[in-house]
């Protein structure tokens, strides 16, 4: 699914997330100390946007495959790193069919699952190209804070949400799907993966001298969740 806030607005919304708090001071430092060591491994990046994971996976050794919708997002992300990871522009929601089996250490994905529709084309070659006991780690929204957006009142059904978000200084509408953790888990199990660390988010300290009620919200209710699985 595009959206416009990462192709009409993506240059803003790169220097947006650089320094912002869910971003930059929630999201990332979580997802990223779930990883494992990282140099000389081969790392997949689904949904890298301009690259801040990208980044960090490069900074500490790893050899790294980039991939996102937005052509937008990828022209941002090869001008900062200039040639220093493979990148190209796909829909992963169709899966991965360009990369060969049992290819990765490791698979990230930030943020992302949640415009995917059905997510058992993408995980089932998630499970396909990671090494045995390669591991994918994904951040989406926690389920429990997309139910209150809910419009039919069914946990149980999942549904396309539209909100407007200011993320860049000005509202944008943006659409996501909401589902719960059985279809979730299904989707995993599934793909021949075991689900092995499970996260609800770590508001980084700075966090409450930049805005004490977010840190509050970030540290007393559910906002995004963090998964880990291994393929065995």
């Amino acid at each position: 699914m595009k959206n416009r806030l990462y192709t009409e607005h993506a240059h803003q919304y790169s220097e947006a997330i650089k320094k912002n708090i869910y971003n930059a001071r929630f999201e990332r430092p979580t997802l990223q100390a779930m990883m494992p060591y990282l140099k000389d491994k081969s790392v997949l990046d689904l949904g890298c946007a301009s690259g801040e994971h990208s980044r960090h996976l490069l900074e500490n050794g790893a050899n790294v495959t980039a991939i996102d919708i937005s052509q937008k997002m990828l022209e941002l992300l090869e001008k900062q790193f200039k040639g220093h990871l493979r990148c190209y522009a796909h829909d992963i929601s169709s899966g991965l069919p360009d990369e060969l089996d049992a290819s990765f250490d490791l698979v990230i994905s930030a943020l992302t699952i949640h415009y995917i529709n059905d997510l058992n084309p993408l995980f089932s070659d998630i499970g396909r190209v990671l090494k045995k006991a390669g591991r994918f780690i994904f951040s989406t929204h926690h389920p429990v804070l997309d139910f209150q957006t809910s419009v039919s009142g069914n946990y149980f059904e999942k549904e396309l949400i539209t909100e407007k978000w200011d993320v860049i200084g000005e509202p944008v509408e943006v659409s996501f799907y909401r589902r719960p953790l059985t279809e979730l888990f299904a989707a995993i199990t599934q793909a021949g993966l075991c689900v092995t660390g499970l996260n609800e988010g770590n508001p980084q300290p700075e966090i409450q001298n930049i805005n004490p009620a977010t840190y509050k919200r970030l540290s007393t209710k559910p906002n995004f969740m963090f998964v880990e699985c291994r393929k065995f």
